[in-house]
């Protein structure tokens, strides 16, 4: 495994946004292929951690990556803007994450149009926010190809979606401020943002998150299928929030729900199809 970290180069005033005042950063995992395997392409997966906008949680952080190269994907952790930053940093990071890979393709044997965003709980928000609306505003405003900003696949695990009845409010909270404009609220509420152009999904939660409501889930799913966007859910009756590989390596060991990396790795197969 080659490792490295990375400063992101973001231009925030191209989208009006803030610049915050300590960089993004990709953490890269990238697998070290042997001599024979040179031009083998892999899949890649951009981590987005959970930690509801107010940080990025260890536990789903270097765990999953390194998980994900087993199941043979490069792998990428962004360490994404929280508070005092708000929207739209975030997903302008994830956005030039995802471009900066596809530059680097060739070199680092990604196959382009296998580059998926990979999300828990708020951090769901955020990969979910790209998969909806790479081709829109705030987004359209970077200076790059919407095709290099397109993630091929969303994973999201617990996702904070709805911004509606069943939302994580501390996470809209540290996203938007405490007095967010009702229309940017609505707009954010990923449920509604759905379109033709949206990327596939594999979506899991449990039945029981007492933090982010598996209603969050099932309104992605609806509105995914009311668009005919390929979709593949796992939902598990019990497991408390955050559960990330969901064994004793990230602290909250439930054996029923550790199948879901190799679960989305074969579902990952099926893009390539």
């Amino acid at each position: 495994m080659l490792y490295s970290v990375r400063e992101l180069s973001v231009p925030y005033a191209s989208a009006g946004a803030q610049p915050p005042s300590t960089p993004a950063r990709l953490f890269t995992y990238l697998l070290d292929d042997m001599p024979a395997l040179t031009f083998h392409q892999r899949p890649a997966v951009v981590i987005c951690p959970g930690g509801g906008y107010s940080g990025t949680c260890d536990r789903e952080a270097e765990p999953i990556a390194v998980r994900f190269n087993a199941l043979g994907c490069h792998s990428f952790v962004l360490r994404y803007s929280c508070v005092p930053a708000r929207y739209p940093a975030a997903l302008l990071e994830l956005a030039c994450a995802v471009a900066e890979i596809r530059a680097h393709a060739q070199e680092w044997h990604v196959d382009p149009k296998r580059v998926l965003v990979l999300g828990f709980s708020a951090g769901g928000h955020l990969a979910a926010s790209l998969g909806t609306g790479w081709n829109r505003q705030p987004v359209s405003a970077l200076p790059l190809d919407p095709q290099a900003v397109r993630p091929d696949g969303m994973i999201l695990c617990y996702p904070v979606i709805s911004s509606g009845r069943y939302a994580n409010r501390g996470s809209f909270d540290n996203l938007l401020g405490p007095d967010p404009q009702p229309e940017l609220l609505s707009r954010l509420s990923l449920e509604k943002q759905v379109s033709a152009d949206t990327a596939p999904a594999f979506i899991w939660h449990t039945y029981d998150d007492g933090c982010v409501p598996v209603q969050n889930a099932l309104l992605m799913a609806c509105a995914l299928r009311e668009h005919d966007i390929p979709l593949e859910m796992h939902i598990y009756p019990h497991g408390e929030h955050g559960l990330a590989l969901a064994s004793d390596q990230t602290a909250r060991d439930v054996p029923a729900c550790q199948n879901w990396p190799e679960l989305a790795a074969a579902w990952i197969k099926t893009l390539a199809d």
